[in-house]
């Protein structure tokens, strides 16, 4: 059975989401442009903005993109 590649464009989303929800800058993203650096630091907006609203641990994991 053959493995399919994920999309790169959610896992870059939950990457930076994870990233802003811990706290880091947004210089850490790895990506130099593109939409895949788009897409990072969205989410990186969105985890800081809940770790600003108290959204810890498991009550933000449940906002991540599947």
């Amino acid at each position: 059975m053959k493995k399919h590649k994920r999309d790169s464009l959610p896992r870059a989303h939950n990457r930076g989401y994870l990233a802003g929800l811990n706290g880091r800058s947004k210089d850490t993203c790895p990506h130099s442009s593109g939409d895949n650096r788009q897409e990072w630091l969205g989410g990186w907006r969105e985890g800081r903005a809940d770790s600003w609203n108290g959204m810890h641990g498991v009550s933000a994991i449940h906002r991540m993109r599947t």
